[in-house]
C-alpha cells in the first residue's frame, strides 16, 4: 500500500484513539442550550458538550447529552455545522455505525460518550485546537432546532461529572 493510501486509514486511526482517551462529557464540560419544544411535547435541551483537540486535520469526534423533560420521545435526525460535515454514528458491541436518527426518551437523556454514541465531524475547514468552540445545531423529528456552542478541550480531558449514572444510551 502507498503512503498515500494509508493516510485515511491513518486519520480514522487517529480519531478512534481519541474516541478511546476522550471521557464522556459533565456537566463542567461545554454550554448548554435550551429551549426547543415540540407540537408531540418533547422538552429538549443540549449540555455537557465538548470535543476532545484532534489530532487529525480533518476529522473529529464530539459529545454532549441531550435532555428531554417532556411527556413525549422525539428523534435526533441529523446535526450540521458551518465547521464541516457531522454525521450521527451509534456503537454497538465495539462497532461503530452512521445512523439516521437517535430516540430521545420522554423524561429521559441521549447522551453521546466516548466508546458508546458520539458526533463524527468530517472533512473540517480548519483543525479547531483547545481554547476554541464550534457550533453546532440539533435536528430532531418533531421539535425546532437547538444551537449548542460545543467546546474544544484537550485530547486528554476527562470530565469531572461523567456519564456513567446516565441510564440513557
Amino acid at each position: 500500500m502507498s503512503a498515500r493510501g494509508t493516510r485515511p486509514a491513518l486519520a480514522a486511526l487517529a480519531v478512534l484513539g481519541t474516541l478511546a482517551l476522550a471521557g464522556c462529557g459533565g456537566s463542567d464540560s461545554g454550554s448548554a442550550a435550551s429551549g426547543a419544544s415540540g407540537a408531540s411535547g418533547a422538552e429538549l435541551s443540549a449540555g455537557a458538550a465538548y470535543i476532545p483537540q484532534p489530532v487529525s486535520a480533518s476529522m473529529a469526534a464530539g459529545f454532549l447529552t441531550i435532555t428531554n423533560e417532556g411527556d413525549s420521545d422525539d428523534e435526533l435526525t441529523s446535526v450540521t455545522s458551518g465547521a464541516g460535515d457531522v454525521t450521527v454514528h451509534e456503537t454497538v458491541d465495539g462497532t461503530m455505525n452512521e445512523v439516521d436518527r437517535l430516540k430521545i426518551p420522554a423524561h429521559g437523556q441521549l447522551v453521546f460518550k466516548s466508546g458508546g454514541n458520539h458526533l463524527m465531524f468530517e472533512k473540517l475547514k480548519r483543525q479547531p485546537k483547545q481554547g476554541q468552540s464550534i457550533t453546532v445545531e440539533l435536528h430532531f423529528a418533531q421539535s425546532d432546532p437547538v444551537t449548542v456552542k460545543v467546546p474544544v478541550k484537550a485530547a486528554t480531558y476527562q470530565p469531572t461529572d461523567g456519564h456513567a449514572a446516565h441510564t440513557g444510551n
